[in-house]
């Protein structure tokens, strides 16, 4: 078999006039690097160095939700994703943003894998594969199911290390189908990764401003023993008991899902920036 004479202005030809003075190991490793770049079209691989911070958005998909809430919910992280301030912000720090998507209610699911966010194309793309996310069935707010499968099986599957790890958690409704001593154990062992976990309630005005045993009837009720206090409270102060937790953890509620959007892209800002931990709630 004969060889085709390499071009001259070829990037092979190029190099092995370089290396005609090296030493035959060290012209073999250069012309390799060489052919390696043409045959990708010179592009270099990225490091797969840790990210700075670890994103799980988690999306209550519960039977609360119809269809229209569902698409606001999508619309809004993808929206988010589109926004140049949270695209600063998430690809400022080295190693960028991971991002994962979570959507749960009887069950939880890995609804987007995985993917960092390095660059506006990254975040672009993200925001394409959550708007084209399929609807979730389910009917109950397990709240304690998806702290149990974030912990165990979506933590564990991050590509690489990040320095910082937050699960940011919205819904409108509070957990039905949980008993409190087993979530709060849920809740302990997903803090136990390291995570801080923030809230977003999403306040529907005559629909869920005052939850608690004999004031918001969601499905399970009336199947076992509630697994709500007695008193009557608010799902902002609900989530600051039950939700929110961690290091530099928050809350920030959206009034109504139309403003989920806004409120979103706000706590996407405050959760990857490294801003000092206060009050953000508005």
């Amino acid at each position: 078999m004969s060889l085709l004479p390499l071009d001259r202005r070829s990037p092979p030809a190029r190099a092995l006039r370089r290396v005609a003075g090296f030493g035959l190991t060290a012209a073999a490793a250069l012309l390799t690097a060489v052919l390696t770049g043409a045959a990708t079209g010179g592009a270099r691989a990225e490091p797969a160095g840790a990210a700075s911070v670890a994103l799980v958005v988690s999306v209550d998909v519960s039977q609360s939700v119809d269809d229209s809430r569902f698409v606001l919910q999508m619309e809004g992280i993808a929206e988010a994703l589109e926004d140049p301030g949270v695209i600063a912000a998430m690809t400022g720090n080295p190693g960028g943003t991971l991002f994962a998507m979570v959507t749960w209610a009887d069950r939880a699911g890995l609804a987007v894998g995985w993917r960092r966010i390095a660059s506006r194309a990254d975040a672009l793309a993200v925001a394409a594969q959550v708007r084209a996310t399929p609807r979730q069935s389910g009917e109950f707010t397990c709240l304690g199911q998806m702290f149990r499968t974030v912990a165990g099986t979506i933590l564990p599957a991050m590509p690489v290390p990040a320095e910082r790890i937050v699960v940011d958690v919205s819904g409108d409704g509070i957990d039905n189908c949980t008993d409190p001593e087993d979530l709060e154990a849920e809740r302990t062992a997903l803090l136990a990764t390291g995570a801080t976990i923030n809230g977003l309630p999403i306040l529907v005005p005559g629909e869920n401003d005052v939850v608690g045993a004999g004031a918001y009837r969601a499905p399970g009720y009336g199947l076992r023993a509630t697994p709500l206090p007695q008193e009557r409270t608010d799902l902002v102060q609900w989530y600051r008991a039950h939700v929110v937790a961690g290091p530099g953890s928050f809350l920030l509620k959206a009034a109504g899902y139309g403003d989920f959007s806004r409120a979103l892209r706000r706590k996407f800002i405050i959760e990857v920036s490294r801003l000092a931990p206060g009050r953000h709630e508005d």
